[in-house]
C-alpha cells in the first residue's frame, strides 16, 4: 500500500471508530465502501469484518459498565435465528433484489419509529426478538445489521447510553459470526494493519473523550441518519 493509500486508510477507519464509540454504531458503514472499493468486494468486507470485532472489543472494554445485558440478552441472540434465515433465503433469492428489499424496509421502519412517539413501543420478548431476528438476517443479507437495533431503541425508548454500550457487544457477535461463516481472514499487508489498529486506537479515544458533550436525544438523531445512510447505501450498491 503506498503512503496515500495507508493515510487515507488511516482517517478512514479512525473516523469509523471514534464514530462508533460516540453513537454506539457507524463503523462499517463508513469504512466499509472504502475498503471495498480499495480491496475488492470480498477482501474489503473481510478487513471491514476484522476490524468490527477489534473497534467493539475496544470500545465495549470502555463502557462495559453501561452495558444493558438483560435487554441484550433479550435481543442480540436472536439474531442467530435471523443469520440462519437469511443464509437459507439467499439460497433462494438473488442477492441484490433481495438487498433493495431490505433497504426499502428499513426506510419504512425509521419512517414510523420518526412520526411515533419516541418509547410508543412497549420492550417485551416478542420485540426484542422480532428486532433481533432482523439484525441477524439483515446482516446476512444486505450487510447492515445496525439499523434494526437503532429502530428497536429508538420505537422502545432505549436511552442512548444503555444503547450505545451494549450496540458494541451486538455488533461484536455478528462481525465475529460473519468472518466464522466466511471461514477466511483478511490478508491485508502488515503496514496495513498497523495503521488500522493504530487509527482504530486514536478514533476511539477521541470519541471518549466527546461522548459526554452530546444530548442523548442528540445522538440517537444521528443514530437514525446513520441508519438512513446505510439503507440508501444497501439500495444504491444493489442497483448499480
Amino acid at each position: 500500500m503506498t503512503f496515500a493509500d495507508l493515510a487515507l486508510l488511516a482517517t478512514i477507519i479512525g473516523v469509523g471508530a471514534g464514530l462508533q464509540r460516540l453513537t454506539g454504531m457507524g463503523f462499517a458503514l463508513v469504512a466499509s465502501p472504502f475498503l471495498v472499493l480499495t480491496a475488492g468486494p470480498v477482501e474489503g468486507v473481510l478487513v471491514t469484518n476484522a476490524c468490527g470485532v477489534v473497534s467493539s472489543l475496544l470500545n465495549l472494554g470502555l463502557v462495559h459498565r453501561d452495558v444493558e445485558w438483560r435487554r441484550l440478552l433479550r435481543f442480540t441472540p436472536f439474531s442467530l435465528v435471523g443469520i440462519v434465515l437469511g443464509v437459507l433465503v439467499l439460497q433462494v433469492l438473488p442477492a441484490d433484489p433481495l438487498a433493495v428489499l431490505v433497504g426499502v424496509m428499513i426506510l419504512i421502519a425509521i419512517g414510523v419509529t420518526v412520526v411515533a412517539r419516541p418509547g410508543a413501543v412497549t420492550d417485551g420478548l416478542p420485540v426484542s426478538s422480532g428486532f433481533g431476528t432482523a439484525s441477524g438476517f439483515m446482516n446476512v443479507t444486505a450487510g447492515v445489521g445496525g439499523p434494526a437495533l437503532a429502530v428497536y431503541a429508538a420505537a422502545t425508548g432505549w436511552a442512548h447510553k444503555g444503547f450505545a454500550a451494549s450496540a458494541q457487544a451486538h455488533f461484536l457477535l455478528l462481525s465475529a459470526l460473519s468472518l466464522v461463516a466466511k471461514g477466511s481472514l483478511p490478508s491485508m499487508e502488515g503496514s496495513g494493519w498497523v495503521v488500522t489498529i493504530a487509527a482504530i486506537l486514536v478514533g476511539a479515544a477521541i470519541g471518549q473523550r466527546l461522548a459526554g458533550r452530546f444530548a442523548g436525544k442528540t445522538l440517537m438523531r444521528v443514530v437514525l441518519a446513520l441508519s438512513i445512510a446505510g439503507a440508501v447505501m444497501t439500495i444504491a450498491q444493489a442497483l448499480i
